[in-house]
């Protein structure tokens, strides 16, 4: 299961729906609202804990911005 990368990407507003931030994995997804009081790392880190919370995982994770938009991440493989 820690194995699966999980990405992250910014969905803009619709005229139903304010901004959000999906995390997705091959196990699950989750999408989450923006919180404008943050910035957008800690909106993406945001959406990418709720998704680890979601599956039951735990453990340390890195990520990194990607070049074509969005975030991705990782488990460190060590515990929290």
């Amino acid at each position: 299961m820690y194995r699966q990368a999980i990405v992250t990407k910014y969905l803009g507003p619709t005229n139903t729906k304010g901004s959000r931030v999906k995390a997705q994995a091959e196990a699950g997804s989750i999408t989450i609202h923006w919180d404008p009081a943050l910035n957008m790392d800690a909106n993406h880190w945001r959406a990418m804990k709720a998704l680890v919370e979601k599956l039951g995982w735990y453990g340390e994770w890195q990520g990194g911005y990607l070049p074509a938009g969005g975030y991705v991440f990782v488990h460190t493989g060590r515990a929290a």
